[in-house]
């Protein structure tokens, strides 16, 4: 009788430890691919968060102050339809191709001057050069077309 026990007793040890065996693999496989799709993202979003957009006041030539927009690609690879929604709803300010490592300097809404402070963000919707739509808003957040359920454009 004691040794009938011993082995249930054994294989009872031996199928915990499969068990057990079984889930830290899984965990471990689970939190590999959970690596893997966070790279996999930051690989995606790489160039994306290279982008910025703000509007700045500068000094002309002849003394007068100006308000722009400026559109920063810090990235290796050209932007595609870069576009600068008017946040009163009204028209968007279409810029077309920001070159890599270039700002690119367009006039603001004179209307604008009257309440300008300081540098601030703006709003910026753009393709990547893997043709990914992404928008970035006044708040730095930048999102996908596919996270925001927006249509990329093709």
């Amino acid at each position: 009788m004691d040794s009938d026990w011993i082995n249930a007793a054994g294989s009872v040890f031996s199928a915990l430890g499969t068990v057990g065996a079984f889930l830290v693999g899984f965990v471990l496989l689970r939190r590999e691919q959970n690596r893997e799709a966070e790279r996999a993202e930051d690989e995606r979003r790489g160039q994306a968060a290279r982008i910025s957009a703000w509007v700045e006041a500068y000094r002309k030539p002849d003394g007068t102050r100006e308000l722009a927009f400026h559109i920063h690609n810090a990235s290796e690879m050209p932007i595609y339809e870069v576009e600068l929604p008017m946040p009163d709803g009204g028209d968007v300010e279409f810029v077309g191709l920001v070159p890599p490592g270039q700002t690119i300097r367009r006039p603001a809404p004179a209307s604008w001057i009257r309440s300008y402070v300081d540098p601030e963000p703006v709003e910026i919707e753009f393709l990547d050069s893997a043709g990914r739509r992404w928008n970035r808003n006044e708040q730095g957040r930048l999102t996908s077309a596919a996270e925001s359920g927006q249509h990329p454009v093709r």
